[in-house]
């Protein structure tokens, strides 16, 4: 039986890659993005969507519940981050990073596991990221974000189980069209010199591992993070910190 399959940004990045996976596979997928894809993921069905906007997801749920009569599997991928310093830091920006990041991933979840429970399976996966591990200098609020999604994954598990899973792709560096507006090529080049494999992460690479947590061949994990990073955090990761950077900042 083909998987049902609703992924929050996958218009680009991560997301769209993790819909080609599971499309591939059989799957039919929805993708839940603000932003209408200009080199979708083929087959893929958009749907406009705020994932801030709790009533909308819940609404746009229901509806592919309606039209397919159940949802297998929802991959909360929406993301944002911003790079600059934590004195830098607008209350505003971080706001709307934490509505989309945190609050998007529990309305996307809440919307999906009721159909869940109650059908009694279905499987939460979201996209955190090495920086919710360990500290990233630049990034506070976006690794408080990814943290915060970490403790979430945990906390729904203990909460829905035996019924429904939940799991977390953590990321390290994943050369996504917002890394590469982040990025210069020689910061890249740097951070590639840093992480074991020599490299940035493909977003088919990260795609595989969503594939794999929604599988049967993962029926036995639930509240756990699937790091993909190369050996970063092993390494004792790409963005360590560096001793005077604070001489460098303009607050």
């Amino acid at each position: 039986m083909e998987q049902i399959v609703i992924i929050s940004g996958a218009s680009s990045g991560i997301g769209r890659a993790s819909a080609e996976r599971f499309i591939a596979g059989g799957a039919t997928v929805y993708n839940f993005d603000l932003q209408e894809p200009t080199d979708p993921a083929a087959g893929s069905i958009w749907r406009q969507c705020d994932v801030t906007d709790d009533v909308q997801v819940a609404s746009l749920v229901d509806a592919v519940v309606a039209a397919e009569g159940r949802v297998d599997v929802v991959i909360a991928n929406a993301g944002i981050s911003i790079r600059r310093p934590f004195l830098q830091m607008k209350r505003a920006e971080i706001e709307k990073l934490f509505s989309i990041n945190v609050i998007g991933v529990i309305n996307l979840w809440q919307a999906a596991g009721r159909h869940m429970f109650d059908a009694g399976s279905g499987v939460l996966l979201a996209t955190a990221s090495t920086n919710g591990t360990a500290g990233y200098p630049w990034y506070a609020d976006y690794n408080a974000s990814k943290a915060a999604v970490l403790a979430l994954c945990k906390s729904v598990a203990l909460e829905l189980a035996p019924r429904v899973r939940t799991a977390c792709v953590s990321p390290g560096y994943v050369m996504t069209p917002m890394q590469r507006l982040e990025y210069s090529d020689e910061m890249i080049e740097e951070v590639n010199a840093k992480i074991p494999s020599g490299r940035h992460a493909e977003p088919s690479e990260i795609a595989s591992a969503f594939y794999f947590l929604a599988s049967p061949d993962a029926a036995f994990i639930t509240g756990q993070q699937l790091i993909v990073d190369g050996g970063e955090l092993a390494g004792g990761t790409a963005s360590a910190y560096r001793t005077g950077i604070a001489d460098s900042l303009s607050v």
